[in-house]
């Protein structure tokens, strides 16, 4: 083990169960439950519980960074809880069980942020995320008894995990959203999904459609929704498809993206919910001065004279000129 340690601290309701999901994990040195984010110097279990001192119940996680990434516990936290929630967690009501993540650095803070900004855009919950991201307080350790609860008290552990409603939630909403992601795994291709699932880009000019300028409409590679036509392409010099507008603006979302130092507007499919690109105020004045810069590997070229083959019989009428 390395001498360099760090600490990550994660507010997610009931701390008898945020031990057991990052406990035992390669990199995981000790999983402490306690309080944090009050005005009350070593509070008591039932003090906290009276939600009259300010904290939060809290799993303060000590870790090899060598072996495990902030980011992939801040990853992990988010399918243990129910980030929509901002009046506690499932049984569990009252300020000491909300949600949050406290941050131990500027790091670790820019991280949180990211990572909150990437779940509100994904479309998982229709609810904002009510998470709270906020620099770490004094933490202070809980009652032994509260300590590794998962271990000490299985049968009562299990009982209540099932019972809260948590266990039905992570099953509901993080379970068969990994089947989902392991058959669109197996559908798309490797840059395909790093564009469409992980919010990546492909590289300029050495993408599929960049130069392609036959007639025809471009379709989201997985929901097949039509998105944008090739009498609205324009060669922008950027190494990417370039649209003035879409075919269907109900079909294309727009998000705020604040990621890579940058402040630009996401433009995702509203059916498949796959990040497309980004739309920018750079394009042609005479067709309104937007660019829509969009990865070729979130599209589907179909030409023209393939439409009525494909099923897209409706959309010749673009080319009737």
């Amino acid at each position: 083990m390395t001498d360099r340690v760090e600490k990550a601290t994660f507010a997610g309701g009931c701390f008898w169960c945020m031990v057991e999901p990052f406990d035992e994990r390669p990199g995981i040195i000790k999983v402490i439950s306690g309080y944090t984010g009050g005005t009350v110097a070593n509070p008591t279990y039932e003090q906290v519980c009276s939600n009259t001192t300010g904290h939060v119940e809290a799993v303060q996680i000590t870790f090899d960074p060598t072996i495990v990434n902030y980011k992939d516990l801040v990853q992990l936290f988010w399918q243990q809880i129910d980030p929509t929630d901002d009046g506690g967690q499932f049984y569990d009501r009252g300020s000491s069980y909300i949600t949050a993540i406290f941050y131990h650095n500027e790091e670790q803070r820019n991280i949180a942020i990211e990572s909150k900004q990437l779940l509100e855009k994904s479309g998982r919950f229709a609810q904002p995320i009510a998470t709270k991201i906020l620099e770490a307080t004094p933490f202070y350790e809980a009652e032994k008894e509260h300590q590794y609860f998962y271990k000490t008290n299985p049968e009562h552990y299990n009982s209540y995990r099932r019972g809260s409603g948590r266990q039905d939630f992570i099953d509901t909403h993080w379970k068969s959203n990994e089947i989902k992601s392991k058959k669109l795994e197996q559908q798309l291709t490797p840059m395909q999904y790093f564009v469409t699932q992980e919010d990546g880009t492909e590289p300029a000019f050495r993408n599929e459609y960049w130069d392609e300028f036959a007639d025809g409409i471009y379709v989201d590679v997985i929901s097949g929704e039509v998105l944008f036509s090739s009498k609205d392409k324009f060669e922008a010099h950027c190494g990417w498809p370039s649209f003035t507008k879409p075919v269907n603006d109900i079909e294309i979302t727009e998000h705020a993206d604040h990621s890579h130092g940058m402040i630009r507007t996401e433009v995702r499919s509203k059916t498949a919910n796959s990040h497309l690109g980004h739309v920018f105020p750079d394009g042609p004045k005479d067709t309104g001065g937007l660019r829509y810069c969009i990865n070729s590997a979130a599209l589907c070229f179909i030409k023209k004279e393939d439409l009525e083959k494909e099923g897209y019989r409706e959309y010749l009428s673009l080319f009737n000129d």
